[in-house]
């Protein structure tokens, strides 16, 4: 099998699971109880807290621990808005984004915020200028991702950072799920207030993230109850969850100096589709990151394409799993300002650090096969 669909979600490592079990097992109590059981529970949390923060270079009371990056986005985008709402109503993302932040965005328009949401350019890219025009004394607050999850389009974070800094009033979130692992980013020096990740795509557990939430930020809960966690995402915390999360973490780190090694197999894979005259490339040139590689091959439907690779093992993907059983096209391409017949024929492949050069010898060769028949079919 060759698993090419890894910015929808990963394969747990083994060690992973390794801890994951073993915490379940032998720390079972929950944490906030005061016998033994209990305490021994909340010092691996504690533990777990203190290298997490020490991963991310931050403080430990500055880390919120979440079921993943659509709760973390919730938590980040509503509880920043619900909290602030006196000081301002206007908020910025862009186009591009994940449902997850789009979607919350469109949620507090009908509450009455005001959503600005930044046009992209063909590559996927913002414009900083538009940015600066649409920022405002009343803004609270600007969420902009990192990586996006179908094209691979990374955002120049901090230069972003450097302007929302500017108004006081206004806070900056970053969805950082595709990066984390793969494309660095210091949260100190891009000026990010808050920062989603999630475990289940970097080899971690599904319903397992965090939320970096900077001193002094604060949030309104979406979750009330005994208050763990600030207070801000009350319940009994995961904690063998949580100890696989952060385990993911260490491993996608120590992974990630192997970087060089991903971006010579997506120079493979792009200088191989570049010679299919059928096939359009939809990822950019210059700024992306070194595991997605996204096309169209017009004419063709995509789920078709990737039924037919199934059948020689290897998978794929088409637009965002959070998306991919609705709408034909692509929301992201279209927003590129994609023509239709490229926007609903994209194909995404996103690798992992297991991935080999085999693996995209392999897929290049079947992709062209494929390919080719379907062609044939459709005339």
């Amino acid at each position: 099998m060759i698993y090419l669909d890894n910015s929808a979600t990963t394969q747990p490592d083994q060690q992973v699971l390794d801890s994951y079990t073993k915490v379940a097992t032998q720390f079972f109590g929950n944490p906030s109880s005061i016998h033994g059981i209990g305490m021994d529970a909340e010092r691996l949390l504690r533990k777990s807290r203190e290298q997490a923060a020490s991963i991310l270079d931050v403080n430990s009371h500055e880390i919120i621990f979440t079921s993943g990056g659509t709760e973390g986005n919730n938590l980040a985008i509503k509880g920043i808005a619900l909290q602030h709402r006196n000081r301002g109503k206007h908020i910025i993302t862009s186009t591009i984004e994940h449902p997850s932040v789009i979607e919350a965005c469109i949620g507090l328009e009908a509450l009455g915020f005001e959503v600005s949401y930044l046009e992209v350019d063909q590559s996927g890219f913002i414009n900083i200028e538009t940015l600066r025009k649409e920022i405002r004394e009343d803004t609270i607050l600007v969420s902009i991702m990192h990586v996006n999850n179908e094209t691979g389009t990374v955002q120049p974070i901090r230069e972003i950072g450097e302007i929302v800094k500017q108004y006081p009033k206004a806070l900056f979130h970053v969805d950082h799920v595709q990066g984390f692992g793969k494309v660095a980013l210091n949260l100190n020096d891009s000026h990010i207030d808050l920062c989603t990740i999630s475990g289940h795509k970097i080899h971690g557990l599904k319903g397992t993230g965090l939320l970096y939430v900077r001193n002094g930020v604060r949030l309104y809960s979406l979750a009330h109850g005994g208050g763990q966690e600030r207070a801000v995402r009350s319940g009994t915390e995961n904690v063998a969850g949580i100890v696989a999360l952060v385990k993911a973490m260490r491993i996608a780190k120590e992974k990630q100096q192997d970087i060089k090694t991903l971006d010579k197999l997506q120079q493979k894979l792009v200088e191989h589709l570049q010679g299919n005259k059928r096939i359009v490339i939809n990822t950019p040139i210059e700024n992306k990151a070194p595991h997605i590689v996204n096309f169209s091959v017009p004419g063709l439907k995509p789920e078709v394409v990737i039924h037919a690779l199934e059948q020689y093992s290897i998978y794929i993907s088409t637009k965002s799993a959070c998306s991919s059983k609705s709408s034909d096209e692509s929301a992201v391409l279209i927003a590129c300002g994609k023509e239709r017949d490229i926007a609903i024929s994209g194909l995404r492949v996103s690798m992992s650090y297991h991935t080999s050069e085999q693996d995209i010898d392999y897929l290049c060769e079947k992709l062209d096969v494929v390919i080719k028949n379907l062609g044939k079919v459709m005339g």
